[in-house]
């Protein structure tokens, strides 16, 4: 009778912010919250969105902060019939995305420097842990009943943290080759840190044994298992616990074209390479030996490419569209790559209107659409496809500072996946959904 826990050694905690690919985050400044297409900017988050475009900034520096306050659930939801409970909450609070961007314009050039979380960015805590954790651990009262004492019930403790942050480092040079036509080049470090914390402690049956005095109270199943001289099997149920931290670093090169055929229509064009992130495992506690200390795999930043267009209809009244694709199919996944059936896409268009010389307000619209096969969702590591709303203003004070304030809802595409418990053959359903809120002030200076 098996009653361990198998867990992946790769990256179990997927992106737990609110736009972007499988593992990438593109919320990336307060603008974007507000809008949701910042693939054509041509203010300081271009930086990060549209790097060619730093040259259609004002000669001089430009200096932004911003940050981001992310309320996200995630539900998990398994019709295995032995579960005590069918449904599971994760919570991920994240009070503190911080994202910085500093730019000097002269001429035709411009150079910048920007800081954010790449990917990951907070902390998901399963309070009850997962049903993969805790369905080998159903089986025990049928199993202890076939063996001829009768049992009904079993508690357990399950808990289990994850926590993922990608921090980048980005530096950008960008040159106007003419009034039209704008170049980049440039690059991102990437410091990638990820922390599991979980632990199956206190199981407990319910057996009914006359030889040892019991009458269907609970008891600790390592007790019971000891008490009939299966020590081999009290060893398997005692308390277990993960204390992991995974480390990697990366390079991303990224090129950009900018073209502003008039004064009314900007263009932007931006290409990330694929990163190749290759996580080494730091590990202080394993007692399920699933994360060998100094192991490493591959879990890459995938390519992606991205395409914009902002348009003014009038002086006061501007929209905007953007795509992004990202290359899951080409990233390296430890072979979960080949569960991608097509690569993620994205497109989104947002407003963005003068109320006054000194008052804008936007809004905007973003539709995720995932890629993978249903074979590839599980319950610690899921994709679902999107539709996401943000509106948002900006305050601009003596054209010197300009004050940001966004908000976004995400509505997330529910996703099922059958399964079989491969100890019992028994069948499931599994079911996945998230919500999302998120909140983000900025601060841009210009001189």
């Amino acid at each position: 009778m098996r009653t361990t826990i198998a867990l992946v050694t790769v990256l179990i905690v997927t992106q737990l912010a609110i736009a972007g690919g499988i593992v990438t985050n593109t919320n990336q400044s307060a603008q974007f919250i507000r809008t949701l297409s910042r693939n054509a900017s041509t203010e300081i988050d271009a930086t990060y969105f549209n790097p060619a475009g730093l040259t259609q900034l004002e000669d001089g520096f430009h200096i932004a902060f911003y940050n981001q306050i992310i309320d996200q659930e995630k539900k998990v939801k398994n019709s295995f019939p032995l579960l005590n409970s069918q449904e599971y909450v994760g919570t991920v609070e994240v009070p503190l995305f911080p994202n910085f961007y500093a730019s000097y314009k002269k001429d035709n050039w411009a150079i910048a420097f920007g800081f954010g979380p790449n990917g990951g960015g907070g902390t998901a805590e399963f309070a009850t842990g997962l049903p993969s954790f805790e369905m080998p651990i159903s089986l025990l009262p049928a199993n202890v009943s076939m063996s001829g004492i009768p049992t009904t019930a079993y508690r357990a403790t399950i808990n289990f943290d994850g926590s993922s942050v990608y921090y980048g480092f980005q530096l950008n040079a960008a040159y106007a080759l003419n009034e039209v036509v704008s170049v980049s080049l440039g690059g991102r470090y990437i410091s990638a840190v990820n922390t599991y914390e979980g632990a199956i402690q206190n199981i407990l049956i319910n057996p009914i044994y006359p030889p040892a005095q019991l009458t269907g109270n609970f008891i600790p199943a390592t007790q019971f298992f000891s008490m009939i001289g299966m020590a081999e099997q009290a060893a398997r149920v005692s308390d277990k616990a993960v204390d992991v931290k995974q480390t990697a670093t990366g390079i991303t090169p990224i090129i950009g074209l900018n073209f502003k055929p008039t004064e009314t229509l900007n263009v932007g064009l931006k290409y990330e390479m694929n990163t190749a992130l290759e996580f080494t495992n730091e590990t202080t506690k394993d007692d399920l030996g699933q994360f060998p200390d100094g192991y490493t795999f591959r879990n890459d930043i995938p390519a992606i490419l991205t395409c914009g267009m902002e348009y003014a209809f009038f002086p006061r009244f501007r929209g905007s569209f953007s795509f992004n694709t990202y290359f899951d199919k080409m990233a390296d996944w430890e072979g979960r790559e080949n569960l991608v059936r097509k690569n993620l896409n994205e497109f989104s268009f947002g407003f963005e209107f003068d109320v006054a010389k000194a008052l804008l307000i936007s809004a905007g619209y973003l539709r995720s659409s995932t890629g993978v096969k249903d074979i590839y969702q599980t319950d610690i590591s899921h994709s679902l496809s999107s539709d996401t709303g943000g509106i948002g203003l900006r305050y601009t004070l003596a054209n010197l500072i300009d004050i940001d304030l966004g908000a976004l809802y995400t509505i997330y595409k529910e996703s099922d996946r059958d399964g079989v418990q491969m100890d019992s053959g028994i069948p499931y359903v599994e079911t996945y959904n998230r919500s999302n809120i998120a909140f983000a002030v900025g601060l841009g200076v210009h001189f």
